[in-house]
């Protein structure tokens, strides 16, 4: 037990001290403070990884509890048992160098829990290991993630539509644009928000399916199959929920729909875990598993309790264990190094004198195009990190005001987490993200180069003079410019950054640039609107194009 206490607190040392490779949002060295601090923070969409630790924790003791046989006497079987054991913490130590060179957590969240599984295995032999394997494995679900809101939006406009496909076959008149509906009459109005299928609820849906099966089943061909019903459940529960809210407000009014709409979600939970619950004792009472449960309680005091697989390791255990700690010391001192790695002088933006920010846009541009300056907010500047560089304008045409495009470029400094995805700020601001498409936008004077943009349509609700409340449309033009590269997508910025950094060893700076326009006139319109000042600026400010 000595021999694992001691690997544990090298590791303590590394995951604790040199475990958080971005210090943008969470300033702290911690691995697991950061991942914490995900959990508290409502933006992170990560609020229910309380709920998988506790659940987690509970599960491991359930195990223990459960041990299936006792500990293997033979050496040659705990030798192999600790040598599995030095394998994961090594393997462990490697993801979590190999996450923080990219800056990239979760990679090292990963590294962090296989680490944790060869703690256990060694200082408590193949019963801890087994006993803590899938626990730690269902850690992961507390993992922040962002794949999951493509999910989540392709799921909002499954449900809009079947919505709608289901209140036009009872005789009602529902009209759908987007994720919106509403009544001919204009009695009520409803979007599918996010919140109606966002990350949170799908994690935690996903988590406590996965729980269901592992629990009523041992062999994972069947808890696979009951995991695999969790999101045509979730469709089914958001449609339910959605009808329920939109036949509230034909019957009594957009009023009385909003009051059942908090109420509402709690359909989601019932039809998925209720349909799940279901399709076990269903599956139970059809086809029995034919594996007879071999688990057996271990009496308190137990020598299958107390039996660490070091008792008798001797010479070979401490040599294991001398490269878990030397791997330790390593990974601490390669952190160092990547903390010192050098920002890339140039960026695919022209920068001040001082390097330190993105010019400034130019006041004029051609075909009649002024600006006005906008300033950077206290909120932008203290939630980003202190290098973070800043650019932006609003242009208007001086043929009429009223048409305007702003036009941002965010810097990017030492850490990557000066710059992130849109949708986080754009759904914080209030927006409603009904749609995306991929659009290059020509660049004027070099020909055959063009930017790839995507380009989100956008919405939200503002007060009227009058008092009253509309619906504002836009298109929010995005891309990511960086020394030698220019791309559309936040996936493709973070794939070439993260390479950049394990292959040139420096640390790139990206701009993120922004053209946002209001579309209530079209989107053929907006998109030549954004056309027209992208195109006459983008000699100004960007060095790098794609194509020629």
């Amino acid at each position: 037990m000595g021999v694992a206490l001691l690997c544990a607190l090298a590791g303590g040392v590394v995951f604790l001290g040199f475990g958080n490779s971005t210090r943008g949002y969470v300033d702290s060295a911690s691995l697991p403070g950061w991942w914490v601090s995900q959990w508290l923070d409502p933006r992170a969409e990560c609020e229910h990884g309380w709920l998988i630790l506790g659940l987690a924790v509970w599960l491991g003791w359930r195990n223990l509890r459960n041990a299936e046989s006792p500990e293997p006497s033979a050496k040659p079987e705990i030798v192999n048992c600790a040598l599995a054991a030095t394998a994961a913490m090594l393997g462990g130590l490697a993801l979590h160098a190999l996450g923080y060179a990219a800056q990239q957590d979760r990679v090292s969240l990963v590294g962090f829990l296989l680490f944790l599984w060869g703690g256990f295995t060694l200082g408590g032999g193949r019963r801890w290991g087994r006993a803590t394997a899938f626990p730690l494995a269902f850690m992961l679900f507390a993992v922040p993630v962002n794949f999951l809101d493509s999910l989540g939006f392709y799921l909002r406009l499954w449900v809009t539509g079947a919505t709608a496909g289901l209140a036009r076959l009872v005789g009602l008149g529902v009209i759908r644009n987007g994720t919106q509906l509403f009544a001919p009459d204009g009695r009520y109005q409803y979007d599918v928000a996010a919140a109606c299928s966002g990350v949170r609820s799908l994690m935690a849906l996903m988590a406590l399916t996965m729980l269901a099966g592992y629990l009523n089943f041992r062999g994972w061909g069947r808890r696979a199959a009951i995991f695999a019903l969790c999101l045509p459940l979730a469709y089914l529960g958001n449609v339910l929920r959605i009808s329920t809210i939109v036949l509230t407000g034909e019957w009594l009014g957009q009023k009385a729909g909003e009051s059942v709409h908090p109420a509402a979600g709690f359909l989601v939970f019932a039809v998925v875990l209720g349909g799940v619950l279901g399709a076990v004792s269903l599956w139970q009472r059809l086809r029995p598993e034919r594996i007879a449960p071999v688990e057996t309680p271990v009496p308190e005091g137990s020598a299958r309790l107390r039996q660490p697989i070091v008792a008798t390791s001797g010479r070979a255990l401490a040599g294991l264990s001398g490269l878990v700690l030397a791997a330790a010391g390593l990974t601490a001192w390669s952190t160092t190094r990547v903390d010192r790695w050098p920002v890339a002088p140039t960026a695919g933006v022209r920068l001040t004198a001082d390097g330190a920010n993105p010019v400034e846009l130019p006041g004029i541009l051609a075909a009649g195009w002024a600006a006005r300056d906008v300033e950077v907010t206290a909120i932008e500047r203290e939630t980003l990190p202190a290098d973070t560089g800043y650019s932006r304008r609003l242009y208007y045409a001086l043929r009429d005001p009223a048409q305007q495009v702003f036009l941002s470029i965010v810097l990017s400094g030492r850490d990557r987490s000066s710059i992130h995805r849109p949708e986080i700020c754009l759904v914080g601001q209030g927006w409603t993200i009904e749609g995306q498409f991929g659009h290059r936008f020509d660049w004027p004077g070099r020909p055959g180069g063009y930017v790839p943009a995507t380009v989100l349509r956008i919405t939200r609700e503002q007060v009227t003079p009058a008092g009253g409340r509309q619906r504002v449309a836009a298109l929010f033009a995005y891309w990511f410019v960086g020394g030698g590269a220019v791309v559309a997508t936040h996936g493709e910025r973070m794939w070439l950054t993260a390479t950049d950094r394990l292959v040139r060893f420096q640390s790139d700076r990206w701009a993120y640039v922004v053209a946002q326009t209001l579309a209530g006139d079209g989107e053929v319109a907006a998109l030549a609107r954004l056309q027209a000042v992208v195109g006459a600026a983008l000699p100004a400010f960007q060095t790098v194009s794609a194509g020629p």
